[in-house]
């Protein structure tokens, strides 16, 4: 699970072997008019806020505590991709990145350590907009959401039923509740400081585009092929 208000920006994370038509949609953003406002706004608040806190984080904390932060999360949101992997009937997936997830809870420390990936147990990414899409639920329209950043309907209603699994929510002590939540932001958004520099031509298309492209990998499981065939060609 990524954190939210970064995800406009994860999207150009990912290297797509190719452009990705899209089948569902003939237009997949037919609110581009209030998407483009609304981007404009996130970006002046990811200007004036988050990027200056994220640049400060990396200058104070040294790369090593970085990365302590970052393996902990990553292995915090394994529940999401289990169950998902479940839902979706990929139990042999399932029960590697449960092994993954414990290995890893367990040699490394809570999570500060990712020992699994170097004794070769892979790690996944899913969740339940994935899940969705793999149940043949349409994309619906791309949406910018003020402050949360770019998703579709569905991605949308995905990422808010895997919330009900982020660990730091239930914690009883507010000071812990929402120092984890913050930090769990920060890291991601630091993360993602050189990404950016990937982005050229018009913003907006270039992050509606990453983002629409990588959705639909992520669906297909890196299977363009059958995307494409899945597509109509029909004019």
């Amino acid at each position: 699970m990524s954190p939210p208000v970064v995800s406009w920006l994860i999207a150009i994370a990912v290297s797509i072997p190719a452009p990705l038509a899209l089948a569902e949609e003939k237009n997949p953003d037919p609110w581009e008019g209030l998407n483009r406002k609304v981007q404009k706004f996130n970006d002046a608040a990811d200007r004036r806020l988050l990027k200056p806190i994220a640049k400060g984080y990396t200058k104070v904390v040294p790369r090593v505590l970085r990365r302590g932060v970052s393996n902990f999360f990553s292995n915090l949101t394994y529940p999401v991709v289990v169950v998902n992997q479940l839902l979706q009937g990929k139990l042999r997936e399932g029960a590697s990145d449960t092994g993954r997830f414990l290995f890893n809870s367990i040699v490394g420390i809570g999570g500060l350590f990712d020992p699994a990936t170097r004794v070769g147990i892979a790690r996944h990414e899913e969740d339940f907009g994935q899940t969705l899409g793999k149940w043949g639920i349409y994309s619906g329209p791309y949406v910018v959401v003020p402050f949360l950043g770019p998703r579709t309907i569905r991605d949308g209603a995905g990422s808010f039923a895997d919330s009900y699994m982020f660990a730091p929510r239930y914690a009883e002590d507010e000071t812990v509740r929402y120092g984890l939540t913050g930090l769990y932001f920060l890291d991601g958004r630091a993360a993602l400081l050189d990404v950016e520099e990937l982005i050229s031509g018009d913003r907006y298309a270039f992050m509606r585009d990453a983002y629409l492209q990588r959705r639909e990998y992520l669906v297909h499981d890196g299977d363009l092929e059958d995307a494409f065939l899945e597509d109509d060609w029909e004019d």
